[in-house]
C-alpha cells in the first residue's frame, strides 16, 4: 500500500514539475496594435515571460484605440473580473481615464506599493509631463510615443529643380516649393496625416499657442477651447487656398494620406514619426528625408516644441495584490533602456527614455537611418510651456471628430476657416460642459 502511495505521489510531483504554468499568475494586457505592431508587442513581451516562471503576460489585441478603451471600461463596469490588468490607452483618452473614479491604479502608487525600483524622471520630459499630475506623479506607463515630423520625396524635389537635401523650414516655403513640385508634374504638393493632431494641436504647440484655457486643461475641468485664434485661422485658410492648385490635398482623417506619399503622388507629408519604418519599407531610405515640422516665423520667431501622440499603459483596479506585483515587474522590464531602444528601432516610435536614445545613438542606428532622431530633437527643442506640454481635455476623442468635420467643411468650400473653427469651438465647448458636469 505504501508503495502505491509513493507511486501516486511521485506521479503528481512529476505532473506538477512538467507543468510550470500551473502556478503561473496570468496578467492580461489589452492593446490596440494589429499587424506588424501586434507582432512587435508579442516579441517585446516574450523575453519577460521567459525570464521568470511566476507570471505570464498575455497580450490581447482588442481593435482600434477607441475600441480597446471602450472594451476595457465596459469590462471593468461589469464587475465580473473580466477586465484586464493593463490597457493601452491613446493620449487623447488621458482625461477620460483620470475621470474614471475608482478604476485606475496610478503607476506611481503601483510601483511604490510593489517596492519596484522605478525612476519616472528617466522618461524624456515631454512624455513624462503629458501623463503626470500637476504635482509630477506619473499616472500611466509611457509605452509607444510619437510626434509629427516632416517627410519629403527627394526624387520629386530633384525633378522640380529643388535641392533634394534641403526641405522647407517655414510654411511659406512649403507653399513656394509646392507650386514648383505641382508644376513639375507632382499630383500633390503637401498632405498631412491625422489633420487635427498635426494641423491644429501640434501647430499650436509648435508656435506656443494654447489649445484650451487653464494650461490646455491641466489646470481643471472648467476650460474652453482656443483653437479659433488668428494664427490657426490663417493657417487653415492658407491650406484651403492651396487646395485650389493641388499644393495641398486632403487625404483623410487618420493615416490614409501616407499612401499618397509612398506612392509618389504627394511630395511633402507631415506624419507621425512612427510612420518612418513603414515609409522606409515602402520607398527605400534613399528616396525620402525626415526633418522638423515647418513653422510660421510671423507667429513665432523660432519653433517651440511639438507634443506627443501614441499611448500609455494604464493599470485597472480590482485584481489580486499578488498579480499587481507581476504588473510592476513587467513595467520595470519595459522601462529598461535596452528594451526601449529595441522597441524604438524596430517600430519607429520615439525612444521615451534618455538611456534608450543613448543606446540607439551609440549603436550607430541614427547614422544608418538618417532623420530617425528628429522626433526627439523636436520634442525637446525647448523646455515645454503651458501651451506645449500636452493636452488634458475631456471628450477629446469626440472633439477631434468635431474638428475633423469642420475642417472638411473648409476643404469642400462650404465654410471659410474662421467660420469652421468658430463652430468647432462652440460645439466642442458644449461637450466640455457636459464632461465637467459629469465629473464634478
Amino acid at each position: 500500500m505504501r508503495a502505491k502511495y509513493l507511486v501516486m505521489a511521485t506521479s503528481v510531483a512529476a505532473i506538477l514539475a512538467a507543468s510550470p504554468a500551473w502556478a503561473q499568475k496570468e496578467i492580461q494586457l489589452w492593446h490596440a496594435m494589429g499587424g506588424n505592431l501586434g507582432e512587435a508587442v508579442n516579441a517585446l513581451i516574450e523575453p519577460f515571460n521567459k525570464s521568470q516562471s511566476e507570471y505570464k503576460v498575455v497580450p490581447v489585441y482588442k481593435g482600434s484605440y477607441t475600441e480597446t478603451l471602450t472594451a476595457a471600461i465596459a469590462a471593468f463596469r461589469a464587475r465580473q473580473n473580466a477586465h484586464p490588468h493593463i490597457v493601452q490607452v491613446f493620449e487623447v483618452g488621458t482625461a477620460t481615464m483620470m475621470a474614471a473614479k475608482g478604476a485606475v491604479y496610478p503607476v506611481h502608487q503601483l510601483m511604490a506599493d510593489s517596492k519596484e525600483p522605478f525612476d519616472p524622471k528617466s522618461f524624456i520630459g515631454p512624455v513624462y509631463g503629458y501623463y503626470s499630475t500637476t504635482d509630477g506623479k506619473l499616472l500611466s506607463l509611457p509605452f509607444n510615443s510619437s510626434t509629427p515630423v516632416f517627410y519629403w520625396n527627394k526624387e520629386l524635389f530633384q525633378k522640380a529643380g529643388l535641392d533634394p537635401n534641403t526641405p522647407p523650414k517655414t510654411w511659406d516655403e512649403v507653399g513656394e516649393m509646392g507650386k514648383k513640385l505641382v508644376a513639375a508634374g507632382a499630383k500633390c504638393g503637401f498632405t498631412p496625416q491625422w489633420q487635427t493632431w498635426t494641423m491644429i494641436e501640434n501647430y499650436g504647440a509648435f508656435h506656443d499657442i494654447p489649445f484650451a484655457t487653464k494650461g490646455n486643461g491641466f489646470g481643471g475641468l472648467d476650460i474652453e477651447l482656443k483653437i479659433n485664434d488668428p494664427a490657426r485661422v490663417a493657417h487653415i485658410q492658407r491650406l484651403a487656398d492651396w487646395g485650389k492648385d493641388k499644393v495641398f490635398v486632403y487625404g483623410g482623417r487618420t493615416g490614409q494620406s501616407t499612401t499618397m506619399f509612398t506612392a509618389g503622388d504627394c511630395a511633402m507629408h507631415v506624419a507621425s514619426s512612427a510612420s518612418a519604418a513603414a515609409i522606409s519599407k515602402a520607398m527605400g531610405d534613399a528616396k525620402f528625408g525626415i526633418a522638423m515640422m515647418p513653422y510660421d516665423p510671423k507667429v513665432r520667431a523660432q519653433p517651440q516644441n511639438s507634443i506627443i501622440g501614441g499611448a500609455t499603459l494604464w493599470v485597472l483596479q480590482g485584481k489580486p495584490k499578488e498579480e499587481y506585483a507581476g504588473v510592476a515587474k513587467l513595467f520595470t522590464y519595459l522601462s529598461r533602456g535596452d528594451v526601449q531602444a529595441k522597441w524604438h528601432q524596430e517600430t519607429g516610435y520615439v525612444p521615451i527614455t534618455s538611456s534608450a536614445a543613448d543606446i540607439t545613438e551609440k549603436a550607430g542606428f541614427y547614422k544608418a537611418n538618417p532623420g530617425r532622431d528628429v522626433a526627439v530633437k523636436q520634442l525637446t527643442l525647448n523646455p515645454a510651456t503651458e501651451n506645449s506640454k500636452g493636452l488634458r481635455v475631456g471628450s477629446l476623442v469626440q472633439i477631434r471628430d468635431i474638428m475633423d468635420e469642420e475642417l472638411e467643411s473648409v476643404w469642400s468650400g462650404k465654410k471659410n476657416a474662421k467660420q469652421a473653427l468658430d463652430d468647432a469651438v462652440a460645439r466642442g465647448n458644449r461637450l466640455l460642459r457636459d464632461f465637467e458636469a459629469a465629473n464634478k
